[in-house]
């Protein structure tokens, strides 16, 4: 927790950067924990904590910008730093975008609407999660003689933060999160070593899943047995919740202001046109409550909000932060997304694989890369030969190939399995006529 005297001594040093020459000023007090527990076939590995406890000063002096940091909290120290980093920043370019936003954009309010703190997160002992780390990886341990090996890991943390702008801005936030995960690889045939991963990562201590991880990795493994290339053709593809992250990173960007304002992305000036299939509309909403990335206020201080990325497949937004909306002459929104969502789905991946019939199911991407300026992609894939919506065998080694506008101009089914253990919280995704490469 941000206490009284560190909200006091970020305020006291905002004042001895104006009082030294800066025209404005940010400063932000940061600090908070995390532990980590990593076991290895039910034996502990390795064991990682870590405290943070960190001032950033943003400078802004005579048109010219820069930001400098440190974990000495002491005034005499900062006295000096201060001084230092104003002096320093006096021989950089003069760049007339750099200044602090309107401070009508700036949120006034809490955070605590959105309950993204568990106040329990100090009383889970040591113990508890070590044991939680031992149990996911003993779940499955010794169970299958196919099994070489398993892995499982924990992780918290808890972030605590007091940000002040020299043009009226006061906010703080604090948020912690959870997660369990477990790894394991199987002997297949001859030399192959399928292996795969399951997690969970919530919040609070409470929700977070504490049995059953290790088993469905193993589930996942196990599926992968025997994988081989298909016939090259065009495919329906289905795309499971825990793969969209890959292909929908390339678009969301494509919408990043620094991409816009460097004229290297294929979303340039494509706002309020449809670019995408009418099925999609994606929604941002950054004030979620109880959801993992939500918050009130960006890293500027201006109030987040729920926005739609594209509606019915019209692009509606980017996400431009005060500094590339100064360059761009644009109004700014926020810097990145935070809550990522569907409007709504169409069924379970069940149903999906059964509107598709003949298809693949793709589990996962293995490399590629994807053209920021042309989106033109191209991604290895692993996943399962889908015939009358029922999995008929695995596949790996082949890739897709194709462009982003195209591919999700194509998109005709979403999925009812939003992934709620991620600020993107994805379900599963049919597309059409998928240019796959195999034998």
């Amino acid at each position: 927790m941000i206490k009284k005297e560190q909200k006091e001594l970020a305020r006291w040093a905002m004042q001895y950067a104006l009082k030294k020459g800066c025209q404005e000023c940010r400063v932000g007090i940061y600090s908070g924990s995390e532990s980590s527990f990593e076991v290895r076939d039910t034996q502990l590995d390795k064991l990682q904590q870590a405290e943070e406890n960190q001032m950033v000063i943003y400078l802004f002096v005579d048109g010219r910008y820069g930001s400098i940091s440190t974990n000495r909290m002491e005034r005499r120290e900062l006295e000096k730093f201060i001084a230092d980093g104003i002096a320093s920043v006096r021989f950089l370019a003069e760049d007339s975008a750099r200044k602090l936003p309107d401070p009508s954009l700036y949120f006034s309010g809490s955070e605590a609407s959105l309950e993204l703190y568990d106040p329990k997160f100090q009383s889970v002992s040591a113990d508890e999660k070590l044991k939680l780390a031992k149990l996911a990886a003993a779940e499955i341990y010794g169970s299958d003689a196919r099994i070489i090996s398993v892995s499982s890991a924990y992780g918290d943390n808890e972030s605590f933060a007091y940000i002040v702008s020299s043009n009226g801005f006061e906010g703080e936030s604090t948020t912690s999160s959870f997660g369990v995960s477990v790894s394991v690889s199987v002997k297949g045939d001859g030399d192959a070593r399928p292996e795969s991963y399951w997690y969970d990562e919530t919040l609070t201590w409470e929700s977070l899943r504490k049995q059953g991880i290790g088993k469905r990795a193993l589930e996942r493994a196990l599926r992968k047995m025997g994988q081989t290339k298909i016939q090259s053709g065009k495919y329906p593809m289905l795309v499971e919740n825990m793969a969209v992250r890959t292909i929908l990173s390339p678009l969301m960007s494509a919408i990043n202001g620094s991409a816009i304002q460097q004229k290297n992305s294929f979303l340039l000036d494509k706002v309020g046109q449809k670019v995408v299939s009418e099925k999609m509309t994606l929604i941002d909403n950054p004030l979620l409550p109880k959801a993992l990335g939500a918050k009130c206020f960006d890293r500027e201080g201006i109030a987040t909000k729920k926005r739609n990325v594209f509606e019915n497949g019209v692009l509606k937004t980017y996400f431009i932060d005060s500094y590339i909306a100064n360059k761009l002459n644009m109004p700014p929104t926020t810097g990145s997304p935070s809550v990522l969502y569907f409007d709504k789905g169409d069924g379970t991946q069940q149903e999906l694989m059964a509107k598709m019939g003949n298809g693949i199911l793709v589990t996962g991407f293995n490399g590629g890369n994807c053209n920021s300026s042309t989106g033109n992609f191209s991604y290895g894939i692993e996943g399962f030969l889908i015939e009358n919506g029922e999995p008929k065998r695995p596949i790996s080694e082949m890739n897709i190939t194709g462009n982003m506008l195209t591919l999700w101009s194509n998109l005709s089914g979403i999925g009812t399995d939003a992934l709620k253990s991620s600020s993107w919280q994805m379900p599963s995704l049919l597309f059409d006529a998928v240019d796959f490469s195999g034998l």
